[in-house]
């Protein structure tokens, strides 16, 4: 049985699998961050995939990332920084294929109105360096109701 949340990651899974274009372009290079690099520093400092993601507002396909379904104890960093973002604590299974969070950690990342793909989406970014890390939703768990639906490739895992 398909339900909503699994149609719209199959659905966006499919359009970033085949390549579609319709990703955000990359930051405008006057947006002030505290951890700012070069284009050509990024490229240098991010696997391919790290760099479409974090840096293009890219997405990579559902069900392809180890942390999707990983739940140690520990922290959530921002994969282009080190910042930290999430805690383990509210890490959940949304089924959606990506990491979900139900909160970020306090001043931890940004958030931006995505009109991409036709839709209106709430797009969150690291505070620290601007990184692309997913979109929330009005679909998670309570305490919050939200679903930080995020990149497995833009975090790194640090264990507590």
């Amino acid at each position: 049985m398909v339900n909503r949340r699994h149609f719209i990651s199959l659905a966006a899974s499919a359009a970033t699998g085949a390549g579609v274009g319709f990703g955000q372009p990359a930051l405008a290079a006057g947006e002030d961050f505290p951890f700012q690099l070069s284009d050509e520093e990024w490229r240098a400092r991010l696997s391919e995939m790290e760099y479409y993601v974090l840096r293009r507002h890219g997405t990579e396909r559902a069900f392809t990332s180890p942390l999707d379904s990983f739940y140690e104890p520990g922290t959530y960093h921002c994969a282009g920084c080190d910042h930290p973002l999430y805690s383990s604590e509210t890490k959940f299974n949304s089924y959606t294929g990506w990491p979900s969070f139900w909160e970020s950690l306090p001043t931890a990342i940004g958030t931006t109105v995505d009109t991409s793909l036709l839709m209106v989406r709430i797009e969150c970014h690291c505070a620290n360096c601007g990184g692309h890390l997913g979109h929330i939703f009005d679909d998670g768990p309570e305490p919050t109701g939200k679903r930080h639906c995020i990149n497995g490739v833009a975090l790194a895992f640090k264990p507590a």
